[in-house]
């Protein structure tokens, strides 16, 4: 066995133990489908039996019994089969449930930055195809090869014992098609399903990201462009399914050429036997046709050597999600129980960026305490956003100390951190639920008053007011329902409805008219006794209101101080008021 071979096999094995599923559960439904399938062989058998006997014109009486059993085992492959089917679906279901739980409950709790670098569909397709895949592997692999190895070595030794030729033909040609066509099947799909695997990947990336962000991606002509991807991906999906449609065919002709061998090799060897009164003609019968009944736990192997490659290179996918997200081995520092709540953020000499790139911005020093409010302005592409992924702890610091109260940041546990600092990004998620649901993500006992508070504190009370079931209005997936402004005041309102004393806001006045976002930054700057904010903006006139503002400029903060000292002393901040003023539309874009 080759070392890649060893790693897949172990990645699979990772993944099932995930899933939960018990050997028992899986014994179960082996036990089931094997007496399904063995009551269609025990048919088979005693139906050329009875054919055979009845030829002879015996007393009906003899046959009464042989009658009885076919009634016996046609009702009982029925019953069996849908026993097996519910048996080995509910296992699957269980898995596939066990498996997302432990997926979702593992991504929390690790290092953010793995998420951030997914993009949305692929991330979709790891929660919700890949963990499907690997729960369908009970199913359509460990279910069919399980019962094609017992009932293959059953019916073999029966056969032995009535006619040995025969028993020993039927085991080698079972070998056959129960071993050597999946083995030449895997091998040739492998590579395909890898391939195949991607492609989807990427085909629910792109046409995720067509579908969120249709508007933007039309006005700068990428519509197109993204759509020739999308078919691309598609394409690569329907290629590598015919490559594997090729082994799959050869294999099942396989399949039934040892079936037809089986079958030849009985009549062959069973023929001169009855004549030389070795075999009676009614067990040559039997030793015959049982073999087209035998070889029916074999046709389905083939399909379950594709189905192993799919879960195995879908077990991959997930566990390379998990295994970058996962937490570094120390121990980490609990916050001191005395303070549960920690109301301090100081960065000294900071350094922000992606891991495995360059930092972005250099040399940041700030202090975010309660009653403090501090504004982060700067060109676009400054690295402002990166800087607040950073103060928020879901992108490690490049260099320097980051510290929340007496503790490193990066050494505490997540929950601590949201406990303390809450942050809202540009791209963060609105529910397919109602308002209210929306605004509980924060806080789960969040009450009808609280939520209305909020939203008036965001400027969204007239926006409440109109909806047609005020908090209980349904808002469409990632809030598409509503405008960009709205969007992006509902998450500021859901941020201020946390406990953490220490609030980080990304662009809080994007898709609003200057009026409007200036007057919401204005509020978030405004200082409050029990809440700390950072606010990174490219607004320049409601900086005003800020403790302090920090201007990053090529890669560092090239100056820091109040509104008035930066119009004052720095050019590129006074040139950036100027151009504001200049840009301001004559009509708002949203009210």
């Amino acid at each position: 066995m080759t070392r890649q071979s060893r790693l897949a096999r172990t990645t699979l094995v990772r993944a099932v133990q995930l899933t939960g599923v018990r050997p028992v559960q899986v014994l179960t439904s082996v036990a089931l489908g094997t007496a399904a399938l063995g009551c269609a062989v025990a048919l088979g058998a005693t139906s050329a039996w009875l054919i055979a006997r009845a030829s002879q014109m015996p007393p009906v009486v003899a046959l009464s019994l042989a009658a009885t059993a076919v009634r016996a085992f046609g009702l009982g492959r029925g019953v069996m089969r849908y026993l097996e089917r519910l048996s080995s679906h509910n296992t699957a279901l269980r898995g596939m449930t066990n498996l997302r739980t432990a997926v979702y409950a593992r991504l929390a709790a690790g290092t953010p930055e793995a998420l951030l670098r997914v993009r949305r569909g692929d991330l979709l397709a790891r929660v919700g195809a890949d963990v499907d895949e690997v729960g369908y592997l009970v199913v359509r692999a460990l279910i069919p090869v399980g019962v094609a190895v017992t009932l293959g070595v059953g019916t073999s030794v029966v056969m032995a014992v009535l006619w040995w030729p025969a028993g020993v033909a039927l085991a080698v040609c079972l070998l056959v098609a129960g071993w050597l066509a999946p083995t030449l099947t895997a091998m040739s799909v492998r590579r395909a399903e890898q391939r195949a695997s991607a492609a989807r990947a990427q085909m629910n990336a792109i046409a995720l990201g067509m579908l969120d962000d249709a508007g933007p991606m039309r006005v700068a002509g990428r519509t197109g462009t993204e759509a020739a991807r999308l078919r691309a991906a598609d394409d690569d999906i329907a290629r590598a399914v015919d490559a594997s449609a090729v082994p799959a065919a050869v294999a099942a002709g396989l399949g039934l050429l040892a079936q037809a061998a089986a079958v030849i090799v009985a009549l062959v060897t069973g023929v001169p036997a009855v004549e030389q009164g070795l075999l009676a003609p009614t067990t040559l019968a039997v030793v015959v046709l049982t073999p087209l009944a035998a070889f029916e736990a074999t046709q389905a192997l083939p399909n379950a050597a594709v189905q192993l490659q799919r879960s195995r290179a879908a077990a991959g996918r997930i566990l390379a999600l998990l295994d970058s997200a996962e937490q570094p081995a120390e121990p980490a520092l609990a916050t001191p129980a005395a303070e549960p709540v920690v109301r301090t953020l100081r960065a000294t000499d900071l350094a922000c960026g992606w891991t495995g790139r360059d930092p972005v911005v250099t040399g940041v020093g700030l202090e975010l305490s309660v009653g403090r409010t501090i504004a982060v302005a700067g060109p676009s592409g400054a690295g402002k956003t990166t800087l607040l992924l950073t103060l928020a702890g879901l992108l490690p610091a490049r260099d320097g100390q980051l510290r929340l109260g007496e503790d490193d940041l990066g050494s505490l546990e997540r929950g601590d951190v949201v406990r303390s600092v809450v942050a809202t990004t540009e791209d963060a998620h609105v529910f397919g639920t109602t308002v209210l649901e929306n605004l509980r993500v924060a806080r789960g006992d969040v009450t009808d008053a609280q939520a209305r508070a909020a939203l008036h504190d965001v400027g969204l009370d007239h926006w409440l007011a109109s909806l047609p079931d005020g908090l209980d209005t349904m808002l469409g997936p990632d809030a598409r329902t509503v405008s960009g402004g709205e969007r992006r005041r509902l998450l500021l309102a859901r941020a201020l409805l946390t406990g953490a004393p220490l609030l980080l806001v990304d662009e809080p006045g994007e898709h609003l008219d200057p009026v409007s976002a200036d007057r919401v930054i204005t509020d978030l700057l405004t200082a409050r006794p029990d809440r700390g904010v950072l606010v990174v903006t490219h607004r320049i006139t409601p900086l005003r209101a800020a403790d302090e503002v920090l201007w990053i400029e090529h890669g560092t903060v090239a100056s820091r101080g109040r509104h008035d000292e930066l119009l004052a002393t720095v050019p590129g901040y006074a040139a950036a008021a100027q151009q504001e003023q200049h840009d301001e539309p004559a009509e708002p874009k949203e009210g």
